[in-house]
């Protein structure tokens, strides 16, 4: 049992208990299905942890060359790298860090091919497809909606892949069950199936919330386990929250209550903002430990 009152606030604080029982499944799921699980820096990035994810994983994900770097620096390997728009200035640092590299268009593949062709290193190079199905009712959250600027539709792909290119990458589930990944890979194979015979891996990006209490752990496994059987290709996974899934917490204090018209109004010393943005974006509604309805 945590006492809370000796953490300093604000703090946030992992329970290595609860977060070695996410590893644990984590850690089922890639040995029985045979894949690689990665941990997603967009969605968890508290680098004192990594000892422990070290012990679990051994891959990271980065969006940017400062996760790239924190992949290479901290969790000792080198990054799965995806960005929905690289910058010549910075690609070449990226490449220094990382050994996957995915593109979100067609026209950033052509524009960084060169930069990959003259980097004295092996880069296994992806392009992230859009397969316009997503469970995610939040529009912010769902990358597959109308219009949306992440990945490439069936429609906008190219008759045959340019022979540089190794892999698709698919991220369009957040917080999903296993039924939502078969619907997913159900869709991949009607609209990009042409594709994959000519690929080695498939990166099904993040949302598979295999640490979640009532996820089906045994139908996510049986799913990949038959995929890989019909392609004989790599997967890669790369969810974020489902390693930390209820396995840590916040520590704040209140230091003011504002009484305005009998509203009452707790003022902590953290913000929506600033330590739970996902708050206002989802929005989610924080458990607070020892919270009651009643109103005095």
């Amino acid at each position: 049992m945590i006492d809370f009152t000796k953490i300093p606030s604000p703090c946030y604080v992992i329970d290595e208990v609860l977060l070695r029982k996410n590893l644990e499944i984590i850690r089922k799921v890639a040995k029985e299905a045979n894949i690689e699980i990665i941990v997603a820096f967009k969605g968890f990035a508290l680098w004192k942890a990594f000892p422990i994810i070290k012990e679990y994983v051994n891959g990271a994900a980065a969006s940017s060359v400062y996760e790239a770097k924190l992949a290479f620096e901290e969790m000792n390997c080198e990054a799965h790298t995806y960005a929905p728009v690289y910058h010549p200035v910075s690609f070449n640092e990226i490449l220094k860090y990382s050994k996957y590299i995915s593109f979100n268009s067609i026209n950033q593949f052509n524009n960084f091919l060169p930069f990959i062709q003259k980097f004295d290193k092996n880069i296994s190079i992806g392009l992230r497809i859009n397969p316009e199905y997503s469970p995610v009712e939040t529009g912010i959250y769902n990358p597959c909606s109308l219009g949306s600027r992440l990945g490439i539709i069936a429609e906008n792909m190219p008759e045959q892949l340019p022979k540089e290119v190794e892999g698709l990458h698919i991220h369009n589930l957040c917080e999903s069950d296993s039924y939502a990944l078969e619907k997913t890979i159900n869709t991949v194979e009607i609209k990009f199936g042409k594709y994959i015979k000519n690929i080695k891996w498939i990166n099904f990006g993040g949302g598979h919330l295999m640490t979640k209490q009532d996820y089906n752990v045994q139908h996510l496994i049986s799913i990949l386990e038959a995929f890989k059987q019909k392609y004989n290709i790599d997967l890669i996974f790369e969810p974020g929250a489902a390693f930390v899934w209820e396995a840590g917490y916040l520590v704040s204090t209140v230091l003011d209550i504002v009484d305005n018209k009998n509203i009452k109004t707790a003022i902590l010393d953290v913000s929506f903002t600033a330590h739970m943005p996902d708050c206002l974006e989802m929005p989610y509604k924080p458990n607070i430990i020892g919270a009651t309805d009643e109103v005095d």
